[in-house]
């Protein structure tokens, strides 16, 4: 019986990623060039370093910020080229280095290939993304597939981040990168990592300082709480040993900020202060604030982070019909509250979970507060009101969608048991709502993905 329902699962799990590299396809091919938030400018950083083979400088007029919203406005025609926009320089270089080594082997393709080729290489890095997300969820409830499934097919059926994962950017190999981080660290709360796994998570570390600053928080919270609350177990010395073989190994990304601080100087690690100087005319909220008011801001940005969470395309431009956010919105709030009873329940009778799934429950929420704070913060100062900001908490967003459809899910399981049924049907019943709750769920969320592609993206390019 086990060996037939791991073969289901992972059968189920082979079904998910192979239709989230699908639809990533079908994103992929039906965008325009261009169409996806900053796309130009990252593109702009890979072919720099393809045939200059050296990092580029981020410097004065490379936020257009008058020809850029000129370029949005007319939809990228071929007669303005997108060769000023060259803002994304400042971007630590790992994303940009495997991508121009793809920009290069792809050459024979020509441009239309290549571009290709770019945009399906995030849509490669998305689908390790799930098998990661799934392996997570299984180290905390190595017993719950439903849990695991509904985690991984929530991130791999959310619009929004299959739009932002099949074009070019670095978005999607920093979630990865992270998720493999938090992998690490919560198999370290389970049973400890042998020593090549704490060089492995070090060397992780490095590879996310070299990736995307957003996620430096929460990967480097991540792996000291798992070391700190280990720590009662194997010792303070070993504590120590293992914190300075990571610290060590981290240190291979220093050359990264050594040159920025030689090319921006004004200790300017992460070249954020030479981003600063250079992005003139974008909004700020101060400016904002005074214009339109606080509560109107606040209400703008809880707003529209929302919706380009689920569901809102191009340069944010394209939205989807109202009342599917209307619909959104219900099943948020539906799930945010089956949530809830969930944290209510173990609270009650903290049996219901073991204390090494208390410990990774409380990593995950410290990553989800974490970036969400960094998405309040950068908000602070510029106006920058895009959900997807928070996708590199996807694991944990993900894993509470699942515990709250699973609350339902047992609310709705112990309604049929009261029904008079027969007694092979009661003994089947958890395998038929389990399978049905999954089934409508992840049908409903695939129907919203060729709805938001086929109705709403093409049709606003077509028109």
């Amino acid at each position: 019986m086990f060996r037939h329902r791991l073969s289901v699962s992972r059968a189920l799990l082979a079904i998910i990623v192979a239709v989230y590299c699908l639809l990533g396809l079908a994103y992929a091919v039906n965008t325009p060039k261009w169409e996806v938030p900053d796309e130009p400018a990252h593109y702009n950083y890979v072919v720099y370093l393809a045939e200059n083979r050296c990092f580029p400088v981020l410097q004065m007029g490379d936020y257009p910020h008058q020809y850029l919203e000129e370029i949005k406005a007319a939809r990228f025609p071929p007669h303005m080229s997108i060769a000023p926009l060259r803002y994304e320089y400042h971007q630590p270089p790992l994303y940009y280095v495997l991508a121009a080594v793809l920009y290069k082997i792809t050459g024979f393709l020509g441009f239309e290939g290549q571009f290709l080729a770019l945009r399906l290489f995030s849509v490669l890095l998305g689908s390790l993304l799930l098998l990661v997300a799934y392996a997570i969820v299984k180290e905390i409830f190595p017993h719950e597939e439903f849990l695991a499934l509904t985690t991984t097919a929530v991130i791999a059926a959310l619009p929004m981040h299959i739009a932002m994962s099949a074009a070019i950017n670095n978005d999607t190999l920093a979630e990865l990168i992270l998720a493999l981080i938090i992998w690490l660290s919560i198999k370290h709360l389970t049973s400890g990592l042998a020593a090549r796994q704490i060089v492995l998570l070090g060397l992780l570390l490095a590879l996310a300082l070299l990736t995307k600053t957003t996620i430096y928080a929460p990967a480097m919270l991540s792996i000291l709480l798992a070391l700190l609350l280990r720590a009662h177990l194997e010792g303070k010395r070993r504590f120590l040993r293992q914190l300075g073989a990571i610290s060590g190994l981290a240190l291979l990304s220093v050359w990264w900020f050594i040159r920025n601080l030689l090319t921006y100087g004004d200790f300017d690690l992460f070249g954020w202060h030479r981003h600063n100087s250079i992005v003139v005319r974008q909004p700020t909220t101060t400016e904002w604030v005074s214009r339109y008011g606080l509560a109107r801001v606040v209400q703008d940005f809880l707003a529209t982070s929302f919706r380009s969470f689920w569901a809102q395309f191009g340069w944010m431009g394209i939205l989807v019909d109202s009342r599917i956010y209307a619909l959104l919105a219900a099943l948020s709030v539906a799930i945010a509250l089956g949530f809830l009873i969930f944290l209510v329940r173990i609270a009650r009778d903290r049996r219901l979970i073991t204390l090494f799934q208390w410990w990774a429950l409380f990593l995950l929420l410290m990553v989800f507060v974490l970036v969400t704070g960094e998405h309040i913060l950068y908000n602070l100062k510029f106006v920058q009101h895009q959900g997807r900001y928070l996708f590199p908490a996807l694991v944990p967003i993900g894993l509470a969608f699942a515990l709250g459809l699973r609350e339902w899910m047992t609310i709705v399981l112990g309604l049929a048991s009261r029904l008079p049924l027969p007694e092979r049907c009661v003994g089947a019943l958890p395998a038929i709502v389990q399978g049905t709750f999954f089934s409508l769920f992840y049908a409903g969320f695939l129907v919203l993905d060729l709805a938001c592609l086929y109705l709403f993206i093409v049709p606003y390019f077509q028109g």
